[in-house]
């Protein structure tokens, strides 16, 4: 949840302030940057103290059971005390990224990364501190992220700097519109686990279980490649917008539609041709070896659909219709998937579950070219958002 909080405010903000730098009005994207930055800082700090004070209330309220119980509390409550540079540094990554610091976003983040895994190395097996440990670690990668991006800011290296600034309620409230559909999205993907573990289950036991997990984790690294790549674009479409330059606007959607596409197609080849030795390195019970090589081959296709949806739901956040981002979203995850599980599973049983993910995806590909006919028929193309913005 709250890497979605971050996302939203990341998105949000970015496409407004990228609207804004394309528009020339770059009084008002710094402005909103710095209005994102306050309301982010007062959001942080709260959560913090929240999470840090009723760890154990949020942690029974959120299902937890006795097992993991302690183990969620130590890790919340740790992670909590980072909670400024955790959520800092997703959205100043963003911004670097919208004020044209597309290298210097990508270098942070990696260097971030590489000091996590490390720390996790000392915290947890040689100082022995487990998972207070990997907390701990996960807030000193992110201090180290937002060390590395503040002089962008501070030396003003671009067009964004950090000031004082007023809170504007218009402000927050096109900012959490806008970025909406990236917070649902995030927290649809807890719910997108929980369902396919109640039907694999029912269907499967605690094999199916097993077998899922690898399968996610494969799936998880090949969404992130595509949403990266997603959240690259964003700029590109905002600052465009903003200059009403239609033909580039359309142009680097096709792009990265196109991008997805052949990236999808590189990873489907590494699950088929290589699939086998991947899962091996998470087990050696031949069972779920099976069903989880089958299943990833499976699951591996329905990316080329969600490179082109999530495509299309960053999109429309980018021209500023969170809206029809918002109903695709609901479409994918609260709809389609649980629909095409429960269906598919009665039908074919347990092959039925990993063409589930296939289906829903489809359907929703489907949805969004529906949606998007009918929105240009009502006259609410591109040109209509110009017309009211």
């Amino acid at each position: 949840m709250l890497v979605g909080i971050a996302n939203m405010m990341a998105v949000g903000g970015g496409a407004l302030v990228s609207k804004n730098i394309g528009a020339k009005n770059i009084e008002k994207a710094v402005n909103i940057f710095r209005q994102v930055c306050k309301f982010l800082l007062l959001l942080s700090i709260i959560i913090s103290i929240v999470c840090v004070l009723f760890t154990d209330g949020i942690v029974k309220v959120l299902g937890a059971t006795n097992t993991l119980h302690n183990l969620s509390v130590d890790y919340l409550r740790y992670y909590a005390l980072f909670c400024i540079p955790n959520l800092v540094g997703i959205v100043l990554n963003s911004f670097v990224r919208n004020d044209n610091r597309p290298k210097l976003a990508m270098i942070s983040t990696i260097a971030g990364a590489i000091t996590n895994v490390i720390l996790d190395y000392v915290f947890i097996f040689k100082f022995g501190l487990g998972i207070k440990g990997a907390a701990i670690a996960t807030g000193l990668g992110q201090i180290v992220t937002v060390a590395m991006l503040l002089p962008h800011f501070l030396k003003q290296k671009g067009y964004l700097s950090f000031g004082r600034v007023n809170l504007e309620l218009e402000t927050i409230n096109n900012l959490l519109k806008i970025g909406f559909p990236s917070f649902l999205s995030q927290i649809s993907f807890s719910f997108i686990v929980l369902i396919h573990n109640v039907v694999l289950v029912k269907v499967m036991g605690e094999i199916g279980v097993a077998s899922y997990s690898i399968i996610n984790y494969i799936g998880t690294n090949i969404y992130m490649v595509l949403f990266g790549l997603t959240l690259g674009a964003q700029p590109l479409i905002s600052y465009n917008f903003g200059k009403k330059d239609i033909d580039k606007v359309l142009g680097f959607y096709k792009i990265n539609s196109i991008a997805s596409i052949i990236t999808t197609g590189f990873f489907v080849l590494v699950c088929y041709l290589f699939g086998r030795g991947l899962i091996s390195i998470f087990t050696n019970d031949p069972k779920v070896l099976e069903i989880a090589y089958f299943g990833v081959r499976l699951t591996s296709l329905s990316y080329f659909f969600v490179g082109l949806n999530i495509g299309t739901i960053v999109y429309y956040q980018a021209i500023e219709m969170p809206k029809l981002s918002t109903i695709i979203c609901l479409f994918r995850s609260v709809i389609f998937l649980p629909l095409s599980l429960i269906v598919l599973s009665k039908v074919f049983g347990a092959n039925g579950i990993w063409a589930g993910t296939l289906l829903s995806e489809c359907l929703t590909f489907v949805a969004i070219n529906i949606i998007s006919n009918i929105n240009t028929s009502t006259n609410k193309s591109i040109e209509h958002v110009y017309e009211v913005a």
